[in-house]
């Protein structure tokens, strides 16, 4: 599995279930261990050993392979799909999060590989919240294919390399994982470009993105400092019109968290990354520590520590942390607040 920006979410997976414990006071269900994430099931629905297929939250689920989802209502529809989407929720008391489906569903013939991806097959997409008309813009084309997307996979999906990270010497930088959208400002052979989090977006000066683009300078700024270098700044926008404003800000505002070089396709350090920021006078996401992973770190504990008030906002929940090696950036991975999850709307 690759890890940090440049990994495919893969939504709907073949899993193993590691364990299975009661839960108090609750005769009906229990709750099956999956790597690092938690999911009640049915009691007696499965054993420890059991492959699975696993389906992460945020999964938009057919209603054909998942019909008691939607329970005596009509299905939603997302994307010309019926269906429901996964959410992280609390049943008597035990976060759940996701989704445990029987093997049975795909095809007799199917090999089965623990790890396998089976999105496609069942077609699970990624919900994905509208996007408001000020952020849509005028569409140029796809996200870029020679800059990576920011996405960092989550820790639940990481118990094994988390298990080689913790204790060793290796530094990380933890910062704050704002709730905003993703965007990307970049200078490449010449061309000035915008992108939200998947497309490519023509100049608009009524458009949020570009518009403090055009505001901050950076296009201006990117060439100040690199020079002739092709260059990727990405960040998070945050402020009116957002996600509910819910920092409370009066206006927007980017919040820098990579930069990345286009030329030799890696992302900069952590160290060079601050200094190269503050040259270029941008804002960068707020940041916790600079640390190494405790011995007796769990997945747990780790998304345990996300909870907590915003460092922007102590009025709200943050929506957690995400973790980058201070010296090879690609090696990244997020966690979110349950708290934040359990409180979305």
């Amino acid at each position: 599995m690759k890890i940090g920006n440049y990994i495919m979410r893969k939504l709907a997976t073949i899993r193993r279930i590691s364990d299975i414990q009661p839960i108090p006071n609750a005769d009906a269900i229990e709750v099956a261990t999956v790597d690092g994430w938690q999911v009640v099931i049915k009691k007696g629905e499965f054993q420890v050993g059991n492959l699975a297929i696993y389906l992460e939250i945020d999964s938009w689920v057919p209603n054909t392979i998942a019909p008691f989802l939607s329970k005596t209502k009509e299905p939603r529809v997302y994307q010309g799909v019926p269906g429901e989407r996964l959410r992280t929720v609390k049943l008597r008391g035990q976060v759940s999060q996701g989704l445990l489906l029987s093997v049975r569903i795909l095809p007799p013939a199917r090999v089965l590989e623990e790890g396998d991806d089976v999105s496609e097959e069942l077609n699970i997409n990624k919900w994905e919240m509208e996007i408001p008309a000020q952020l849509r813009g005028t569409v140029k084309g796809s996200f870029p294919s020679f800059i990576p997307k920011t996405d960092q996979e989550r820790i639940q999906n990481l118990v094994h390399e988390l298990e080689q990270w913790k204790g060793s010497n290796e530094l990380w930088e933890i910062t704050e994982k704002l709730d905003g959208s993703s965007m990307t400002v970049y200078v490449n052979q010449g061309y000035d470009g915008v992108c939200s989090r998947n497309l490519d977006l023509k100049q608009d000066d009524n458009n949020s993105f570009w518009k403090i683009a055009i505001q901050e300078r950076i296009h201006d700024r990117i060439r100040e400092v690199f020079g002739p270098r092709n260059i990727a700044l990405q960040g998070e926008l945050i402020g009116p019109g957002i996600q509910g404003n819910k920092y409370n800000l009066q206006e927007l505002k980017f919040y820098l968290f990579d930069i990345f070089d286009i030329d030799r396709q890696v992302y900069i350090s952590a160290k060079e990354r601050h200094e190269l920021c503050f040259h270029m006078v941008l804002t960068h996401v707020p940041v916790m520590t600079v640390r190494s992973l405790d011995k007796d770190v769990t997945v747990a504990s780790l998304l345990k520590l996300a909870e907590g008030p915003s460092f922007l906002n102590l009025t709200v929940e943050k929506e957690g942390y995400v973790y980058k090696n201070a010296n090879n950036p690609s090696m990244s991975f997020k966690t979110i607040s349950n708290a934040f999850l359990l409180g979305e709307k």
